[in-house]
Order: C-alpha cells, then structure tokens, then sequence
C-alpha cells in the first residue's frame, strides 16, 4: 500500500516543479514592471539584478512552511491517507489555476491561491469525515478547519486593493507637485531627501519583510524589533549621505539607484516569503510520509498532528527551487505576458488598449469627469492653473526608428512605485497582516498611474475596465481555487489512484494545450500584419505594406466565404460556429489597424499627405468586405442555429458556383499583391461585371422560385442576404482594387 504514497509523493515532486515555473510567470509581475516601464536599466541588467535577489531570497528562504502545514486545516484531525488526498488535490488545482492566469496574460496571487485550495480541499475530506461521523453535523467544521487564518486573507484581499491604491495615488501625487515631469533640476537639490526616504522604505522592507525568518533573522530579530524607529533614522541619514554623494560625486541618478535595489528587495521578498506557495505542500507531504513510514501505523490511523511542529526545509531542495526560478525568470514567455498587462494599464503614453470598456468602467470615468468639473467650479482657476503646470509632460523627440524606445512611464514613478510597495507590505508583516504582494504592487501601480494623468480622457475608460477586470480575476482565483480543489479531494476520496492518474492526465493535458495555445497566439502575433508606422517614409513603403494587408485580407475573406457556402449545405453548426469565430477575429483586426489611423498619419512626413488619404482609403474597404463577410457568416450560423429549414439544392448549387467563381478572382487579387505585380489588375476589374451579374441572376431565380415552388420564408430571407452581401462584397473588392491600381500608377 506504500508505493502508491510513493508514487504520490513523485507526482507531487513533479508539480512543484511545474508550480514553481508557473508561479514565477506570473509573479515576475510584481518586481519587474516599475524597472521595465521606466526603462532605467538595459533588460538584461534588470534580469540579473531580479536574478540575484530570486535566488537569495529562495536559498536563505524561511524553512517553516506554516501555511501549507497548518495555518488552514487542523493537521491533528486528519490521517494521513486524508492529508496526502489535500495535498495531491492543492498542487493539481494550483498548477491549472496559475497557468490559466498565466495564459491570459492576468497577474493573480499566489498566495490566496494556495490558501482557498488548502482550504477548499481540507472543508471537502473535513465533510466527508462528518458525514462518516454520526456524533457530528456541519457546525462541527470548526474542529477540523483554521476559519480565523481565511478570514484575514479575505480582508487582506481587500485592504490591499483600497489601501495600495490611495496610499499610491497620494504618494505620487505628491511627488509630482514636488517635483513635475521637468525633474532633473529639483533633483539636484531634493534628490538626496527623496533617495533618503525611498532607500529607507526599501532596505526597511528587505530586512521586515524579504529576510523574515531566514537563518540570518534570528541573528539580527532582537537589534530589529522595538528599535524601528532608530533604524530608520539611522538609514535616512546614512541613505541621504550615499545619495548626495552619488547624484554630486559620481554625477549619476539616484532614481536609477533606487529602481535597482527597489527590484532587487521584491524579488529577494517574493522569493523568500512566497517559496512557500509552490513547494510548501510538497515538502509538508514529504515530513507527513516520513513520520508515517518511521510509524508502522496503517495510513487510515495515522494522525498527522506532527505537521504542527516547526520542520526546516533543506538547503539543497531550496537551492534547487531557487535555480528552478531564475531559470524561469529569463525564459519564460507567458511572465512576458503578465508584465505587459500591468505595464499596458499604467503607461503614460497612449496606444492599442487591451481590455474593452465596460458599464462600471464608463460609470467610474464618467463619475470622476462630473467631479473633476465641480472642483474645477470651486478651486481658484490660478491653483489649478499651478498644478497643472507641474504635470505638464516633457516633449520626446525621437526618430521614427526609436519611438519604441519611450518609457511606458518616468522613474519618478517607477521610484514611488517600488518605495510605497515596499512600505506596506512592511507594515502589513509587521502586524501580521497577510496583505498579497501581488495585490499591493499591481495597485500602487495603478494609484500612481491615476495620480499620474496617466488615465486620460482618451484611455481612462480602456485602463479602469482593465483594473476591474484584474480586480475581479483576484477575487474569482480564491473561488475556482476553493471550489476546484473541494471537487478534486472529493474525487480522490471516491476513486483513489486511478482518479489520481487521471488528474494528473489532466494536468499535463492542460499544460500541453495551454502552451501551443500560447505559442499559437504569439505567433498569430507576430504574423499579424500591422503596419510598422516607425518604418515607414516612403510612398513605395506604403504600397509594400497595404499589399501585405489587402492579401492577408483576401486570403482570409476567401477561405471564410467557402467555409460559409460548406458548412451552410451541410447544415453543420459546430463548424458555423467555428468560421463565426474567425470572421469576428479578421474584423476586430481590420478594426484595430483603422483605430490605429492616428499614429500611422502622424509617422509619415508631411510631404506624405497622399499617402495617409490612401491608406485611410483602403482601411475603409477592408472595412467594408469584413462586414459583408460578417453578415454572411453570422446570419448563415443564426439559421441553422434556429432549426430553420435547409437551403433547397438548387440554392446551394447558385451559392457554390458563385463562391468558384470568387475563388478564381480572389486568387488572382492574392497573387498580384504577394507577387506585387498588379498587371492583371485591368483583366480582374473588367470581368468585375460579369461576377455581378451572376449574383444578379440568382437573384432573380430566386424571385421566381418564391413565386412558384419556394415555401419557406427563413431561407429566402437568409438567401437574398447572403446573395447581396455577396455583391457589396464584390463591390468593395473591386473598388480597393481601382484604387490601388490608380494610386500605385500614379506613384510610378
């Protein structure tokens, strides 16, 4: 019966491992972005920097892995055989929760995660115990279950997201007015105070928070506490010192400073304090099964109330999982994922905008608009004027080939960020407060970034959709953890290995899947053919790059038309649906290229005014046959979705003759523009007629049809759509062809 604890044990060696690469992906977030977004040292410098303090904080991490042994459940109350069911059903939920997140790109916690599956995963075996026990109904649940560590996580949960937003929001504030945008001069006076308390915050913070409970905390615990005050007197004043001798002496920037030991000191605290997330229940499996081995008790009588005791965790194993995560750090794809979600919400700049806005997004920018008008009503227009002088923004002129190279945001910011950060999560473990460290970087970002003028009237709707959304992501992590983990106990305890086995399938289905998905859109990315507005400044560059649009369009356009005429014949829904999917993506990305129309215009020269009329041209008819081709797929999916009546045969036959012959002429169009030789340009618009009329004929044959033989309303109506969108898809083809042709004989 030991082997398949055993056996137990190997699989849950194998998803630490997997926990650890997919926790780091996710929570790279919280010490990368303010040193990404500032851009204040070279990435491969950030990386070594977060490197070091990863791997610091993961071998000097604190052995006494108390949430995973028993900060949620009361281990003395469960047997081992229960325990090891809790254990199994924690990590499988906790590599498929943070993966998820990871693939859509949403920075979530790790540590409610781990908290809400230990505790789903102990209520399901504590209720399975309480229903075996006669003497025992739901209120004896408190026996098995540490209701009082929950509690202070869920309203962790939300002092961190009210806290970190407004303390962030006011430091930065704050700081602006000191210092404005233009702060180059300020610092050379201020510089050495605002280095002073930014260190100070920061190296507070490593010692509070990043070295607690390691080896070395025992050393220094007694000189730390009760003497706070005097220690960060002391660090003020010897941090001012170093930063006036660094901005004066060596003539360097003391943000600079602070963004890398800022970085450094997150990483060094997730590491250190956040290790026990991903190998915490593996490592309490592994002492539970020693304890039970040396026993010689049987497995179902063998209490584990020896998990209460304070076990240390190897060097070699926390070595291991501290190489484990800077190996991550510098390759995983999906942290790049995360990183850019918070770095797109808080960018000063504006650009393509992620998230869609939503009824709470509008209701809060439409509120803080109405408030921003009273204030305006009431505030001295002199003081206001003030202020607004100290956010007004620096002017960047770059060239065309380096925009990319504009910070998303200013290290004055990126300084706040690490320094308020720092602060609170401080406090918060200094009162025991088990404040997520997710939580609070991802909201004094955003506090900042509010505080900032960053959310303006053009992106302010987009950005507060996507905090909510994140917002909401958190607190749906602690229910499908809960939830998840509950069910997956339940299961083990129902059908013992083979459910295990079949789990464990599951997992690496998931995971297998989830990175092709992931590879697949990165290289949907990287293929999707947007215009390089930075590489652009001649009218031949235009031509080039419209005509990777117009045959990427056409491609499509055909593919999906055919797949329309198919699947509709068969009346197969699921492939409707399918194709439906794929005309809305072609849309949204036609759409996205014309929303884009004001930075491409404002990349050309000005000689080129031509060319933006030109190119605004061709967006609008690429418009034009991604809407045609909607209304075909979608009305086509809506039919047979609503059981009406198939298309007669003498129908889909006009359908399928008249999507061959679109067949030959989008072939045609792809092949002039891939092979940019637009000669048989002049044949492809005569015949242009030709194919109008065949659409015209069928028309007609169908008004004869209904005054005959045709029967059923539905289909005419689906018909004569599908027939005219059909020619206003031939139209607009056409006339993009016209006016390419024109253009481009007119540039030659």
């Amino acid at each position: 019966m030991g082997d398949i604890y055993i056996l137990m044990l190997v699989a849950l060696t194998a998803l630490a491992v997997i926990d650890l690469v997919v926790g780091v992906s996710n929570d790279a977030v919280n010490f990368l972005n303010s040193a990404l977004g500032s851009k204040a040292v070279s990435p491969k410098t950030l990386m070594i920097i977060a490197s070091l303090g990863i791997f610091f904080g993961a071998v000097f991490s604190s052995g006494m892995m108390e949430v995973a042994r028993k900060g949620i459940f009361i281990p003395g109350e469960f047997y081992f055989n229960e325990i090891m069911i809790i254990f199994m059903a924690v990590m499988v939920t906790d590599v498929i929760l943070l993966d998820l997140f990871n693939s859509l790109g949403m920075p979530t916690s790790t540590t409610v995660s781990i908290v809400f599956e230990l505790l789903g995963a102990a209520v399901a075996m504590a209720l399975v115990k309480i229903g075996a026990n006669s003497e025992q109904t739901i209120s004896d649940l408190g026996i098995y279950i540490n209701s009082e560590s929950a509690l202070l996580i869920i309203s962790g949960i939300l002092l961190s997201v009210v806290i970190a937003f407004s303390i962030g929001a006011i430091v930065q504030y704050i700081s602006r007015l000191l210092f404005s945008f233009h702060y180059e001069k300020r610092m050379k006076h201020f510089g050495a105070i605002f280095g002073g308390v930014a260190l100070t915050a920061i190296t507070y913070f490593i010692f509070m928070k990043g070295l607690k409970g390691t080896p070395f905390y025992g050393n220094v615990e007694n000189i730390l506490k009760g003497n706070e005050v005097y220690i960060m007197a002391g660090s003020f004043v010897f941090w001012a010192l170093v930063s006036q001798i660094y901005t004066s002496l060596f003539k360097k920037n003391i943000l600079v400073l602070i963004i890398i030991i800022g970085t450094f000191g997150l990483a060094l605290a997730f590491a250190g304090n956040d290790l026990v997330n991903f190998i915490g229940v593996p490592m309490a499996a592994l002492h539970s099964y020693d304890a039970w081995a040396a026993s010689g008790v049987p497995a179902t009588e063998f209490s584990m109330g020896v998990l209460a005791k304070k076990v240390p965790t190897e060097s070699t194993l926390l070595f291991i999982a501290g190489a484990i995560m800077v190996v991550t750090l510098w390759f995983s794809k999906k942290a790049k994922s995360v990183t850019e979600t918070e770095i797109g919400l808080a960018r000063q700049g504006d650009g393509h905008e992620k998230f869609k806005p939503n009824y709470v997004s509008r209701f809060i920018v439409r509120g803080t608009v109405n408030l921003s008008k009273v204030l305006g009503y009431v505030l001295p227009a002199s003081f206001i004027e003030k202020i607004d002088q100290q956010f007004l923004k620096p002017v960047i002129e770059l060239p065309k080939d380096k925009s990319y190279e504009v910070p998303a945001f200013d290290m004055i910011r990126a300084s706040v960020n690490l320094m308020v950060a720092g602060i609170l999560i401080s406090i918060a473990t200094s009162f025991k407060l088990p404040l997520s460290t997710t939580y609070v970087t991802f909201m004094v970002a955003m506090g900042t970034s509010l505080a900032d003028r960053a959310w303006d009237r053009e992106s302010a709707v987009y950005r507060v959709a996507g905090v909510v959304n994140v917002i909401l992501g958190w607190f749906s992590t602690a229910l499908i953890a809960f939830t998840a983990a509950a069910l997956f106990a339940y299961l083990m305890y129902l059908g013992g290995a083979p459910i295990i086995a079949l789990l464990l399938c599951l997992v690496i289905f998931l995971l297998i899947k989830s990175y092709l998905n992931h590879s697949k859109k990165l290289k949907e990315k990287k293929e999707t053919q947007r215009l390089k507005r930075a590489e652009i400044v001649t009218i031949n560059e235009v031509i080039e790059d419209s005509s990777g649009h117009i045959s990427e369009v056409i491609k499509r356009v055909d593919k999906l038309y055919t797949n329309v005429v198919t699947d509709l014949s068969r009346h197969d829904l699921n492939k409707l649906s399918k194709t439906d999917k794929h005309v809305k993506k072609l849309k949204n990305e036609v759409n996205d290229l014309k929303s884009n129309i004001f930075y491409f215009i404002k990349s050309l020269d000005e000689s080129l005014v031509k060319a933006s009329r030109f190119y605004l041209s061709v967006l609008d008819y690429l418009q034009d046959i991604t809407q045609s081709i909607e209304f075909i797929s979608t009305t086509s999916f809506n039919h047979v979705n609503n059981n009406h009546k198939n298309l007669k045969k003498s129908q889909i036959k006009d359908l399928v003759e008249i999507n061959n012959k679109l067949q030959e002429t989008f072939q045609l169009i792809i092949t002039g523009f891939e092979n940019r030789d637009f000669t048989n340009f002049v044949s492809i618009l005569e015949d242009k007629q030709q194919l109008l009329n065949h659409v015209s004929d069928s028309i007609d044959t169908q008004i004869s049809r209904i005054r005959t033989e045709e029967t059923s309303p539905k289909n005419t109506t689906l018909y004569f759509g599908i027939l005219l969108e059909t020619k206003d898809l031939i139209e607009a083809t056409m006339s993009l062809i016209q006016l390419f042709q024109e253009f481009e004989s007119s540039e030659a």
